[in-house]
């Protein structure tokens, strides 16, 4: 089939810019607070799904390389809150990161193998699967901020505000793009449509959060100090009843559970050798069972000696 040409570019540039601002950030402050590991996981996902069906659909080369790029900018920030924000060795994430980069590409390689001849033929159903696959687990990857903003009373700390401008509008831009081409893309429709109002929650419940805490900022600034060391005094006196004190989440939320998770499943650890010995100690062979069987009395003898 011909290279798509239709395709809005514009809205293939949206993401990229905001995963390079964000690995930079992390990689100058050492911290990922705020940024939740779950949604940069989604992201990093859903590249293997949009990657296939953009090579799939033959859309032109920039839109095909723009799903590659995405996947690894996510997984780059993925391994960063492995490494600052759950405190795990470098080595270990980047391994954990190198692995899953690798399944994520044979898994795109084999949605390519499959679906190409069946695209080519005319059977346009499974590739439209994958699409929608892809569409859905992008617009999921907006939704762990919210779990976040929920934590922080409604604060949205991790993300940077004039990137999650520009993504808005790229979103935005690429809507209007769809509306004015000759046929429009209910799928690209719809997505756009879910990122922006998502994208509209956070901005909402940030400036609800800013009229709220007004006064303690105007505190913190009075008295030298950042919210956060402010937020920290108030909370020791008042405790957890504090306005605005962090809420626990669900252990399933956290980046902690799910690096346990994958520092279980892909990096085992194996049994070391003083454990071995100690094991082995601990246990008589079957030649020192079998002698004791035959000569049951040689300890009784040997204690009468003695």
């Amino acid at each position: 089939m011909a290279p798509q040409t239709e395709i809005p570019v514009i809205g293939c540039q949206r993401f990229g810019h905001f995963g390079v601002f964000r690995i930079w950030t992390n990689w100058r402050r050492k911290n990922t607070e705020g940024l939740p590991g779950l949604m940069m996981f989604l992201w990093a996902i859903c590249g293997v799904p949009f990657g296939a069906y953009s090579i799939i659909q033959n859309f032109n080369m920039p839109i095909q390389v723009q799903p590659q790029c995405f996947m690894a900018l996510s997984l780059t920030s993925w391994v960063q809150i492995l490494i600052y924000g759950s405190k795990m060795p470098t080595w270990k994430g980047v391994t954990i990161g190198l692995v899953t980069a690798a399944i994520f590409a044979g898994v795109e390689a084999a949605l390519i193998i499959k679906l190409r001849p069946l695209y080519d033929q005319g059977h346009e159903g499974p590739v439209m699967a994958v699409g929608i696959v892809a569409s859905v687990l992008l617009a999921c990857g907006i939704i762990p901020p919210y779990f976040e903003m929920y934590k922080r009373r409604g604060r949205l700390a991790g993300i940077n505000f004039m990137f999650l401008t520009m993504d808005w509008l790229g979103a935005f831009f690429s809507l209007m793009a769809l509306a004015v081409q000759n046929t429009f893309d209910v799928l690209g429709g719809v997505i756009y449509i879910v990122c922006a109002f998502l994208e509209i929650g956070m901005f909402v419940s940030h400036g609800i959060w800013l009229l709220r805490s007004r006064t303690l900022r105007k505190e913190a600034k009075a008295e030298g100090k950042t919210y956060d060391e402010i937020l920290a005094e108030r909370v020791a006196v008042e405790g957890d009843s504090y306005p605005f004190a962090e809420r626990e989440l669900p252990q399933v939320l956290t980046m902690a559970w799910w690096a346990g998770k994958f520092n279980t499943l892909i990096l085992r650890r194996t049994p070391t050798k003083k454990s071995d010995e100690e094991d082995n100690s601990c246990s008589e062979s079957p030649a020192t069972v079998a002698d004791a069987a035959k000569h049951p009395t040689a300890g009784v003898e040997k204690e009468t000696a003695v």
